[in-house]
């Protein structure tokens, strides 16, 4: 699932072939950007920013954002594509790598000095050189609804997803309907901040520090098992802002109070 480490791989594999090139190759597939022509430019950045891209080209900006399908590939060029042509909504290519962007959402492309128009929304980023934990906690602590929806809510914090939600909350032994603002915030995102420090490294992410398959998280996905710390049988739900944005939550009903 894409969040905010994922992005960031993805954005320092792109780094690596595009930076300080020429764009031999720019076509994106979806109608409202698809007149677009970067063909000519040179790449200056790729960034992650919570769980955003950006292609900073000349001057300009291209968004994307992974959602939860979305990929990011990386060819010597001409190579053959790992998924089918028709699911490929961005083509970057240079004279030696093609990258390709695959089920991509909520591609734009803006003046660089306009990224704030898609992106100045978003809450501080753990990942990012700027991380604002004080600023991050104080978001958080002042949203009145559930802990696990405010950390999820990008506004607050940039980059935690589901999985993130759930696994840090275990960890921190907080109930994911605890009100946040009766939450420990700086130290639930201290935590959160090493974690997603620590797997962004990573080919497989893991909560544990067990990378061995089903056994790398906690709670999260492990309704019905076993707590690992407590052997209490774990519980899972739903929660959301609203019915349209609902996220399924796992918790153990001994270890998190």
């Amino acid at each position: 699932m894409p969040e905010g480490d994922t992005v960031f791989r993805a954005a320092r594999r792109l780094a690596d072939v595009l930076e300080g090139r020429e764009l031999a190759r720019f076509d994106l597939r979806v109608p409202r950007v698809a007149n677009v022509d970067l063909t000519g430019g040179t790449v200056q950045e790729v960034v992650p920013r919570g769980k955003h891209l950006l292609h900073r080209i000349d001057g300009w900006t291209l968004h994307t954002h992974l959602k939860m399908e979305g990929e990011w590939h990386v060819y010597d060029r001409g190579g053959r594509w790992r998924k089918p042509g028709h699911k490929a909504r961005a083509v970057l290519g240079t004279l030696t790598h093609d990258t390709v962007g695959f089920d991509l959402a909520d591609i734009a492309v803006v003046p660089t000095d306009q990224e704030d128009t898609l992106v100045g929304h978003l809450g501080p980023d753990p990942l990012s050189p700027t991380w604002d934990p004080g600023e991050a906690a104080r978001r958080l602590s002042v949203d009145t609804r559930s802990i696990h929806v405010a950390l999820l809510d990008q506004r607050n914090v940039a980059g935690f997803g589901n999985e993130y939600a759930n696994e840090i909350l275990f960890v921190r032994g907080v109930l994911p309907t605890t009100p946040a603002p009766e939450v420990d915030t700086p130290a639930l995102l201290d935590l959160g901040a090493r974690m997603i420090r620590a797997n962004r490294d990573r080919a497989g992410r893991t909560f544990t520090g067990d990378s061995r398959p089903g056994r790398s998280t906690w709670v999260y996905r492990r309704e019905g098992r076993a707590c690992r710390r407590c052997g209490t049988l774990i519980e899972g739900g739903q929660m959301g802002a609203d019915p349209t944005s609902e996220r399924i939550t796992f918790w153990c009903p001994r270890c998190q109070t």
